[in-house]
C-alpha cells in the first residue's frame, strides 16, 4: 500500500477510534430519589422534567466533559426513612454525583446530616424548610435552588396587611415544615405591627379541616396563613366553599401547588378568596429561556400551553439546579464530588430560568434564590396558576 494511502487509513482508524471513545463515553449519573408513589402527587413529575429538560440541552451540545448526563428516579413516597435509605443507596454508587429531592421538606430534613456524612450532593428544587440549607456544617453538601420559608413568612404578612389585615390565624402541620413556617411568621408579625391571633396543629390524613378555621375566626382572624399539601388543602377549599358564611381569606404555602389540587377542589376553588405564594410562572413576558423551555414541554411531553404545566416551580427550578450542576463540573473539569461541590460555590453570573444568578452559590449561602423572587398568585379556571395581577 502507498504511503499516502497508509496515512489516509490511519487517519480514518484513529477518528472512529475517537467517534467510538465518544459514544462509549460513561454517563455522569445523577439521581431524582422524590414521592413519585404520591397519589395525588404532581410535583415529583415536575421536578423529572425539569431535569430531563435541562438535561437534554446539555447532551445535545456533547455533555459535559463530553460525557453525558444520566438520570435515574427512585421513590421515596414521600417517607423519611425510604429517603434516607434511597439517599444512602445511591451515594454508594461511585458514578452518582448527587440525589435531587422532591418536596416534602421533613423527608430531605432527615437526608442532610446524611448528605454531610457520606460527602454527596444533596440537590433541592422545593422543600422549603429553612433547616435544609442553615449550614450548620462546613462544608455543606446541600444546594437549594427554591423557595425559603423564613423568605414565606414576611410575604405572607405583608400580603395581608395589603388588605388592612393585621390579625392573622395560622393553620400549619405538625411536622418540621410547619415548625420552619411558623418560626418565620412569628419573626416577620412581630416586627410588622400584626398579631397572630393562633396557630392550629394537624396532622396528615386529618378528614376535615373548617373546625381549624372556626376557633381562628373566633379569636379575630381577619387572614389564615395555610401551611398545607394538596390533600389537607383541597379538603380546606372544599369546606369553605359550601360554606359561604366563612368568607376568611386564605393565603396558601405552595404545598398545595405540588398535587391535583384544582382538580380535587373543582369548580368551587374559584368562589373562595385563596391566594398561593410562588417563586416562578411561565406567564409573564417571554426570554430565549424560557421559550426553549417551552417549546420541550410541548414536543417532549405534549404540554401545549402554561395551564397544561402541573406544578411549575417544580419544572422551573429543577431546569436551573440541572444547568447549574452542568456548569460546575464544567468548571471543575472533572465529575469528582468534592471538586464540582466546591465549583458550585465559585460558579461565574449565567441568565436562568427563573432568574440571573450573580452568583447562585457562595460558600456562606446554598440558597440560589432571593426573597425577590416571591409572589402571590391565584387559581383561575382553564388558566392554572397565575399571578395576582397579571391578565393572562
Amino acid at each position: 500500500m502507498a504511503p499516502r494511502n497508509m496515512l489516509r487509513l490511519f487517519v480514518l482508524m484513529m477518528g472512529l477510534l475517537i467517534v467510538g471513545s465518544a459514544a462509549r463515553a460513561e454517563p455522569i449519573t445523577l439521581v431524582l430519589d422524590a414521592e413519585f408513589g404520591n397519589k395525588t402527587s404532581t410535583s415529583a413529575q415536575a421536578i423529572e422534567r425539569g431535569i430531563r429538560i435541562a438535561m437534554n440541552e446539555v447532551n445535545a451540545k456533547g455533555g459535559v466533559l463530553g460525557r453525558p448526563l444520566e438520570l435515574r428516579t427512585m421513590d421515596n413516597r414521600g417517607v423519611p426513612a425510604i429517603g434516607v435509605d434511597n439517599f444512602r443507596d445511591a451515594a454508594a454508587d461511585r458514578n452518582v454525583l448527587g440525589v435531587f429531592g422532591g418536596k416534602f421538606s421533613p423527608t430531605y430534613i432527615e437526608v442532610v446530616p446524611v448528605a454531610n456524612e457520606v460527602q454527596t450532593l444533596l440537590l433541592d428544587p422545593w422543600g422549603s424548610a429553612d433547616a435544609i440549607t442553615d449550614l450548620k456544617v462546613t462544608p455543606s453538601w446541600v444546594f437549594r435552588l427554591s423557595l425559603k420559608d423564613s423568605w414565606a413568612g414576611p410575604a405572607f404578612i405583608a400580603e395581608a396587611q395589603k388588605s388592612g389585615h393585621k390579625q392573622i390565624g395560622v393553620i400549619t402541620p405538625n411536622t418540621a415544615w410547619g415548625r420552619s413556617n411558623v418560626a418565620a411568621l412569628e419573626k416577620a408579625a412581630s416586627t410588622a405591627g400584626v398579631t397572630i391571633v393562633g396557630t392550629e396543629w394537624y396532622h396528615w390524613g386529618e378528614k376535615t379541616m373548617i373546625n381549624f378555621v372556626d376557633r381562628l375566626v373566633g379569636r379575630g382572624a381577619q387572614t389564615i396563613v395555610l401551611i398545607a399539601n394538596e390533600a389537607e388543602g383541597a379538603i380546606l377549599a372544599r369546606e369553605l366553599a359550601a360554606s359561604r358564611g366563612r368568607a376568611v381569606p386564605i393565603l396558601a404555602h405552595w404545598g398545595i401547588t405540588g398535587g391535583a389540587f384544582e382538580q380535587m377542589v373543582g369548580d368551587a376553588l374559584y368562589t373562595i378568596d385563596l391566594k398561593v405564594i410562588q417563586t416562578y410562572s411561565f406567564y409573564g413576558p417571554s426570554n430565549p429561556v424560557k421559550t426553549r423551555v417551552l417549546e420541550a414541554l410541548k414536543k417532549t411531553y405534549g404540554l401545549d400551553s402554561i395551564p397544561a404545566i402541573e406544578s411549575p416551580v417544580g419544572v422551573a427550578h429543577a431546569y436551573d439546579l440541572t444547568h447549574a450542576i452542568a456548569r460546575a463540573i464544567e468548571q471543575a473539569g472533572s465529575a469528582d464530588r468534592n471538586a464540582v461541590r466546591d465549583a458550585l460555590e465559585k460558579l461565574p453570573p449565567w441568565q436562568g430560568l427563573v432568574r440571573s444568578y450573580d452568583p447562585a452559590f457562595t460558600p456562606t449561602n446554598h440558597d440560589a434564590l432571593r426573597p425577590d423572587n416571591v409572589f402571590f398568585a391565584r387559581f383561575v379556571k382553564d388558566k392554572g396558576i397565575v399571578p395576582v395581577g397579571f391578565e393572562p
